[in-house]
């Protein structure tokens, strides 16, 4: 697994496999966010493969998938109330990238949008390319 720290509390991977899960719950993470669209994947790797890994791993278990350039005021809610639960956490896509650009727009009005970015950009993320709605959302008071 190619975990990258945002927060203290958040990790961003790129895709990972139901039987990583025990680990990442040994490891204390308590929270599993699936940013990863189905028809992206395998049935090895769908949401129900994941939900039910993820569970008998003992993990909390969130399904918010984004189809890149379909992010929805939902999609962001969805996001925050996952990121809202207790405990370490996981998010991951195909890459990491969605799963940190979810977080960022979360994030949109309670902190900088460089200091987003940069954070991004730290854990191997070029996000610069959603300035434009983090300022809009932070604008709007999302």
């Amino acid at each position: 697994m190619d975990l990258r720290q945002l927060t203290p509390d958040l990790a961003v991977t790129p895709q990972i496999q139901p039987e990583d899960l025990p680990a990442l719950a040994e490891a204390g993470f308590r929270v599993l966010i699936n940013n990863r669209p189905d028809d992206e994947v395998g049935p090895h790797e769908d949401d129900a493969a994941m939900r039910a890994a993820a569970e008998a791993a003992g993990l909390e278990y969130h399904y918010n998938p984004f189809t890149p350039g379909q992010i929805t005021p939902e999609m962001i809610s969805a996001q925050a109330r996952a990121l809202a639960s207790p405990g370490p956490k996981v998010a991951y896509c195909r890459s990491g990238n969605r799963s940190t650009v979810l977080w960022a727009l979360t994030r949109a009005g309670l902190e900088p949008a460089d200091d987003l970015i940069a954070t991004g950009a730290r854990a191997g993320y070029d996000i610069s390319g959603i300035r434009p709605l983090i300022e809009s959302l932070a604008h709007r008071g999302r």
